[in-house]
């Protein structure tokens, strides 16, 4: 790693007609995904002395030359612990980007910027630019050409010499950023502008009494956490439950469109104004509280037993067996949780097991299983499950349900008492909903940053697709759901490419997914057991199956039924 920085900008080679000194440029940090759906945080480049990006763009001739001197570069430079990066901030079309990208033999991730906000960000205006970026300190050590002065930067940053911005002029192709002077002179306005968005997008969460961490119920909570609300918006991690938007589409996945987000960005670089409003529109807003039925009253309603966490300690997974008085097979088409106490409830897993079935919940010693799922509870959930359409979960008379409770200590004692709210078919549904796990058995070595696992299953039988949920612990890096059909075809259904411990949803396919007999299914990630992983309890670990979060896991739950053909 390069040493600190107590050297002046003198020490940078000479003085130069066409290039200036700036005051050290403040980068930030963001996330993109690039061309394959691979995820890409800047600070998470912290191991990396520098990362060095090209402002690439196809139909730009000054973009393709600069790629092969970019390339020289890289030859040079990428085996002394830099980086090199693209990044596409031109809104051309994902699917002419990757061809492009073949047929030019580019092997680099291209970093896909469709909102721009990441090159205004870093003031880059032209495809063929070059910035120079310290993942340390966030901040821009170069802009300009591919030039000789870029070994003079990296030269003087692995010697911890460089204080100052180098600035260099570039002939290039203007990326036209939609935030053009006019824009970028008027901010967006709060009421007509910004508000509807995040009563759109946050607010269900973001009230009191809601699950985010603040309420976003007027102007000025917004203006107060507007620094915050834009790192996590820049970094991606909210809106939460975001996935690769290019495969698939899932109707309870959190997508927020450029422009929504452009707004949202301007409007807080701009200052938060308030503008002019007669009422805040975020002040009044009314929300069915999380603690009452969603649906209305219950056709049955379980109260699990009372449970005491103490304020320390780690507990073991309890699981609780309840009772039905059902004589008569019950059809659920609906089911909604309500905690105790969320702050401690970590998760809940809820299965229809027979009478004398001994269930514990885990999958440690198997690669796939399918049972009779109802549903679970996890960090985030908020919502009731609502069942697609002429589909359920059967209840057998004389069956039971298995609970599955796992809680973790916040140094406060309490106490739990989780409802569980079912609805029920007048008649049968057609079809009876499973899950399936499709898990394989790992061991990450200790540091390993991109550890890979990969499970199978074939389905004997037809079937049709309709939910899928990845669940890892605290090294979750990715994960990704695939299908092989019998010709041999295959296609990508789910890609969570920033898996996180906080939310773990079963996505709903917005249109099921049938599967010929005889498809095998495919479920891929990674671990990340790094220091850079700031959910790591441990990188020092070698890691493997365990039920507690500083233990990992490994499993793809597919929610389908037969169709019987």
């Amino acid at each position: 790693m390069k040493p600190l920085r107590i050297l002046s900008t003198l020490a940078i080679t000479g003085a130069l007609s066409v290039s200036a000194f700036a005051a050290p440029e403040r980068a930030g940090d963001f996330a993109l995904l690039d061309q394959n759906g691979d995820f890409h945080q800047f600070s998470k480049y912290a191991n990396k002395d520098a990362v060095v990006v090209l402002s690439q763009s196809n139909s730009c001739a000054a973009s393709q030359s600069a790629l092969t001197q970019f390339q020289e570069l890289r030859s040079q430079w990428e085996s002394k612990n830099v980086a090199f990066l693209l990044m596409n901030s031109s809104k051309e079309d994902l699917a002419a980007i990757r061809q492009a990208a073949k047929a030019n033999n580019i092997d680099l991730p291209i970093l896909l910027d469709s909102s721009q906000l990441v090159a205004e960000t870093l003031n880059v205006s032209k495809a063929g630019e070059v910035i120079v970026l310290d993942p340390q300190s966030l901040s821009v050590l170069y802009r300009g050409p591919v030039h000789e002065h870029i070994n003079d930067t990296l030269t003087n940053d692995l010697a911890g010499t460089v204080q100052d911005t180098m600035v260099m002029d570039v002939v290039g192709c203007d990326l036209e950023v939609v935030a053009d002077t006019t824009l970028a002179s008027v901010a967006p306005d709060y009421a007509t502008e910004v508000a509807p968005i995040i009563v759109e997008n946050c607010a269900e969460c973001h009230r009191e009494g809601g699950i985010g961490p603040f309420a976003m119920n007027s102007h000025l909570m917004l203006q107060g956490w507007s620094p915050m609300i834009r790192e996590v918006l820049m970094t991606k991690r909210m809106p939460p439950m975001q996935v690769d938007p290019s495969i698939g589409h899932f109707d309870n996945a959190a997508y927020i469109d450029d422009a929504e987000l452009q707004t949202l960005v301007r409007w807080i670089d701009a200052g938060a104004p308030k503008g002019v409003f007669a009422a805040d529109p975020l002040s009044n807003l009314e929300y069915a509280d999380v603690k009452s039925w969603q649906l209305g009253e219950p056709d049955f309603i379980v109260k699990t037993p009372v449970q005491e966490i103490p304020a320390t300690g780690v507990m073991d997974y309890i699981n609780v067996d309840v009772e039905l008085p059902f004589e008569e097979d019950k059809w659920v088409k609906a089911v909604q949780f309500i905690p105790g106490d969320e702050t401690v409830l970590h998760h809940l897993l809820t299965y229809v097991t027979a009478p004398a079935e001994d269930f514990d919940g885990g999958e440690a010693d198997q690669s796939s299983v399918a049972r009779r799922f109802l549903e679970g509870y996890a960090p985030g959930k908020v919502e009731a499950m609502v069942f697609p359409e002429d589909t359920g979960v059967l209840i057998p008379a004389g069956h039971k349900l298995s609970m599955q409770f796992h809680f973790t200590t916040n140094g406060r004692a309490t106490t739990d008492e989780t409802t569980l709210g079912m609805y029920f078919y007048d008649e049968p549904p057609a079809h009876e909903n499973f899950t399936r796990s499709v898990s394989s058995m790992f061991v990450i070595p200790p540091h390993a940053s991109n550890h890979e696992v990969h499970g199978t299953y074939v389905f004997n039988n037809e079937v049709v697709v309709n939910g899928l949920r990845a669940h890892m612990h605290f090294r979750g890096k990715d994960m990704k759901f695939s299908v092989e059909l019998p010709d041999g075809t295959m296609e990508d259904l789910l890609s969570v490419p920033n898996y996180s411990y906080a939310w773990q949803p079963t996505y709903q396919l917005s249109e099921a997914k049938l599967l010929p007999a005889g498809t095998k299914v495919h479920v891929t990630g990674a671990f990340d057991n790094s220091a850079l992983n700031t959910a790591n309890p441990d990188p020092d670990e070698q890691v493997t199956f365990g039920l507690q979060s500083w233990e990992e896991m490994f499993i793809g739950y597919w929610t389908y039924y037969e169709t019987g053909n």
